[in-house]
């Protein structure tokens, strides 16, 4: 199970220029306004043959004086229930504000690992600041510059020397793990409570710390297998649900250790910033999707017209990859909750397609040869030979040419349409890597 570590801290203190600098990503997010930095505050870090996840706290505050305080202190709290360790970074310039102290109060009280970094350790003189965070009760502090990336190394080696060892789940192999995921209120845990059932016919629970997912072994009717479940689901929460940041954290480790996830969708809503900001975190880590439009029964208007305009809106709104079922359900009624499972399982079956190279070829060069990639400074490029990697976690195709830097996005995504008009991949990412032949 993947290890998550979340960085705490006020406004301006370089939170997004350390997430930047953990997860390699290219480009600093400046901006701490809400909605502007939320596609990339979630990421992976690797150092010395660990990976972990780490999740910026940054733009998740709304801007305004009068909660602004009030809202970053409830996701300390939120981060201390759900990470594994907590980056709490202060400002070497600036010194311990009366809010550091409050922040150090909460961690202190929490019985999760702290590591208490003074960033915008810029030069030598500097690092003379160091002492007064001491006060905070927090143990050494680790002086480094997020801009440059001086002292991040060591960091890194306390982080990975710090992190818990990883829990082993006891989970038989081989077995799909289905995780449903959504912003709160959308009826998760309806949906989990029927397709458990009241007499919860299960045959294992296996559940971690309060931070890790729990795994319900589902084995009825034919199905066999693990409901991955969010703890938070199972206790009530003393953070106020509404917080979306909340939803996103409590979200991170049920798709991460799941292969098809199933996001609900609340169909008096409609889809929201808060539904695409999980679609995206099932997107970054390439698993499997189903979308259920939950409480269908509360939609007076039910025609042809009204369904295909909310497929529409959510496949608009997902784009480029709109290839995923769309199913409308009610968990209250159980309306259609047996097309969810059976559909989550033929998704999970899609992700294990093996397409043979002959067949691969005979289908695809012809379409290649008809639409050829775009000549760039006058240089033709021909794709000579296409192959899928066998043993791959989804379905990855690579495609041979002589001048595979030449071929952009927009030809990516069209062989990727065309593997799935030939091929039932519903629900599944694909990758196409280009190679030199």
């Amino acid at each position: 199970m993947a290890n998550l570590v979340a960085i705490v801290g006020r406004p301006n203190v370089g939170k997004s220029t350390l997430f930047n600098r953990l997860t390699n990503s290219r480009q600093a997010i400046v901006s701490d306004e809400a909605g502007t930095t939320r596609d990339r505050q979630y990421g992976k870090c690797e150092w010395c043959g660990h990976e972990f996840s780490v999740v910026d706290t940054g733009g998740w505050v709304v801007n305004s004086d009068d909660i602004f305080e009030e809202e970053i202190r409830k996701q300390v709290i939120i981060a201390t229930e759900e990470a594994d360790l907590v980056l709490f970074l202060c400002d070497i310039k600036n010194g311990v504000t009366d809010w550091d102290m409050d922040v150090a109060q909460i961690l202190r009280r929490s019985k999760l690992p702290v590591i208490l970094v003074a960033n915008k350790a810029d030069d030598g003189k500097d690092l003379y600041g160091q002492y007064d965070f001491y006060k905070l009760g927090l143990g050494d502090p680790f002086c480094v510059s997020a801009a440059t990336g001086s002292g991040t190394g060591d960091l890194l080696d306390k982080v990975v020397e710090t992190l818990p060892e990883k829990s082993k789940d006891d989970l038989e192999e081989g077995i799909p793990r289905f995780a449903v995921v959504g912003r709160p209120n959308a009826g998760k845990s309806s949906i989990i409570n029927a397709f458990i059932g009241e007499d919860r016919h299960i045959v294992t629970e296996i559940a971690g710390t309060t931070r890790d997912s729990i795994y319900t072994r589902y084995d009825k009717f034919g199905f066999d297998f693990y409901l991955v479940d969010t703890a938070g689901i199972r206790r009530k929460n003393k953070v106020t649900e509404d917080l979306e940041f909340y939803s996103v954290m409590r979200s991170i480790r049920a798709i991460e250790n799941s292969d098809v996830c199933i996001l609900m969708i609340d169909a008096t809503r409609g889809i929201e910033a808060q539904d695409m900001n999980i679609f995206q975190l099932i997107q970054k880590n390439n698993k499997s999707l189903v979308v259920v439009v939950n409480k269908w029964d509360l939609v007076e208007d039910k025609s042809q017209i009204v369904i295909d305009t909310f497929k529409n809106a959510i496949r608009e709104r997902m784009a480029p990859f709109v290839d995923f079922p769309i199913i409308f359900a009610s968990a209250l009624t159980k309306q259609r909750i047996f097309k969810v499972l059976e559909t989550a399982k033929e998704v999970y079956l899609n992700r294990k397609v093996k397409i043979g190279t002959s067949k691969l070829n005979e289908v695809m060069l012809p379409i290649v040869e008809a639409t050829p990639p775009p000549s760039i400074k006058g240089k033709y490029i021909k794709i000579k030979y296409v192959s899928q990697v066998p043993d791959t976690q989804i379905p990855t195709f690579i495609f041979y040419a002589n001048l595979p830097q030449y071929i952009k996005e927009p030809y990516k995504r069209f062989l990727e349409n065309k593997i799935r008009e030939n091929w039932t991949l519903t629900g599944s990412p694909i990758n196409i890597f280009i190679r030199q032949k």
